[in-house]
């Protein structure tokens, strides 16, 4: 059974003739921003639902959901859409999710972050 290589942008971040290269896959840019959003207080999942598919299972795929990176070679551009934590003020929660995910990116990559675009998909009400 051949299997088809499965097509990813990747992207140089470093360079050298004698050691080798560093390349950086789209989706672990947006896995990244995926796990930055989350660890802010207020937000409860990006698109999907986060916190329950790691509990089931450890995937990627999973992890970028509600995600999309445009990098290109000078910055990198996030969108994001989200599910925030009732009670939480969506101007101040969504300013603190674009610091995290562009500082989580920026250090962990090297690439620079252009922008960090969120979008409200939903609120989550939760009865104690």
């Amino acid at each position: 059974m051949n299997k088809e290589p499965e097509i990813r942008n990747t992207y140089k971040i470093h360079e050298n003739g004698k050691v080798g290269e560093v390349q950086i896959a789209d989706e672990v840019v947006a896995v990244i921003a995926g796990l930055a959003a989350t660890e802010v207080e207020g937000v409860a999942s990006t698109s999907g639902n986060v916190t329950n598919e790691l509990a089931g299972k450890f995937g990627k795929k999973n992890l970028s959901k509600g995600v999309r990176v445009l990098v290109s070679p000078d910055a990198v551009s996030v969108d994001m859409a989200l599910t925030l934590d009732y009670g939480y003020g969506i101007r101040e929660t969504a300013k603190k999710v674009q610091e995290k995910v562009k500082l989580a990116i920026e250090n962990m990559t090297g690439l620079q972050v252009k922008e960090v675009n969120i979008r409200i998909a939903g609120v989550n009400i939760v009865k104690e």
